[in-house]
């Protein structure tokens, strides 16, 4: 099978090919895509030196699934040009994330609106990912009302820009141009996720809102969010106050999270037991924890999840879609 990874020299590219040894694709024939800056250069799969290529010559080799973790200008370009070659395209970029054509995915909870005939996937959201795999459960149990977010969300979701930013502040050195952000980032926290909107809110916020109603099937969901970059290496953290419809008991909510796939219930408070960025670092699971009745609000609860933004809440999400592909038969 051919599978093609395009921005393979990026950071979530370099976790891709990763996850897909991990996953099973490690027999796979791999296609490295990247800018032209690094055409040419070579990157090292099942102990073999394989040179990047060129969009073109990617889409001539027609490959079974190509992933995309290149930014939403080049899949808005080239997803097309795959697909129309054959390719199952899973675009990691916000472009595709609310066409009304391309399911939005999270194979633990919507991987049926994959069809044989659906050419472009798109993967939502790293903060989106691990909130909607907290809360996907307890919707279809209690019916959510409201939804209000707080992100944690780690300098490395900005790319390699952002990390090289923090590691010049932290060393005392002069900045790289151009910088991830107007204020520094070392011993700091900024709330500002993506650019600002009309509305006040940043991209990342309303993110948070329109792909956990199109995730949940759900356009009525009441959702506000701040999101907020945090000088963290691993992992994005994220507390969220949730109000239901219909009541429940607290040890019913920690039962559905315990038996849900890809959730890792942390939440023993009195051993100091619960998620943290640094916890969730390098694993695919997402972490829920300091599960608690908002005493101030009717059926309402609050959570802390984490996860790794690399891997839950880009590339293994990602991977796992194409493993889905694979095992439907689809390709």
């Amino acid at each position: 099978m051919k599978i093609a990874v395009v921005g393979v020299t990026g950071m979530v590219g370099q976790v891709m090919l990763q996850v897909l040894k991990e996953m099973g694709f490690a027999s796979a024939e791999l296609i490295p895509v990247a800018s032209e800056q690094s055409i040419g250069k070579t990157i090292l799969w099942n102990d073999r030196t394989i040179p990047i290529i060129s969009m073109e010559d990617a889409i001539a080799l027609k490959p079974a699934i190509a992933i995309f973790s290149a930014g939403g200008a080049t899949s808005t370009e080239f997803a097309p040009k795959f697909a129309a070659a054959g390719s199952y395209v899973i675009d990691n970029s916000s472009a595709w994330r609310m066409d009304p054509s391309c399911p939005l995915v999270v194979p633990e909870i919507n991987s049926g609106s994959i069809t044989e005939q659906t050419k472009i996937i798109a993967n939502p959201n790293c903060s989106t990912i691990q909130m909607v795999m907290a809360l996907a459960p307890l919707h279809r149990q209690y019916s959510i009302d409201r939804i209000v977010v707080s992100t944690y969300q780690s300098f490395t979701g900005t790319g390699m820009k952002a990390v090289r930013q923090y590691e010049a502040e932290r060393d005392g050195n002069p900045v790289p141009e151009p910088r991830a952000y107007h204020h520094p980032i070392f011993e700091n926290c900024i709330p500002h996720c993506d650019v600002f909107l009309e509305n006040g809110y940043t991209k990342e916020e309303m993110k948070l809102v329109h792909e956990t109603r199109k995730i949940l099937c759900d356009p009525s969901l009441k959702i506000t969010a701040t999101a907020v970059r945090v000088p963290v290496h691993g992992g994005h953290s994220e507390s969220v106050n949730v109000t239901f419809k219909k009541d429940f008991h607290i040890s019913d909510i920690r039962n559905l999270l315990k038996q849900a796939p890809g959730l890792v219930l942390l939440d023993n408070p009195e051993k100091y037991e619960y998620p943290t960025p640094l916890l969730a670092k390098n694993m695919n699971e997402v972490f829920v924890g300091r599960i608690r009745l908002d005493e101030s609000q009717p059926r309402t609860i609050n959570l802390w999840i984490t996860a790794d933004n690399l891997r839950k809440g880009a590339a293994t999400n990602a991977v796992q879609i194409a493993k889905y592909l694979v095992e439907q038969g689809f390709c």
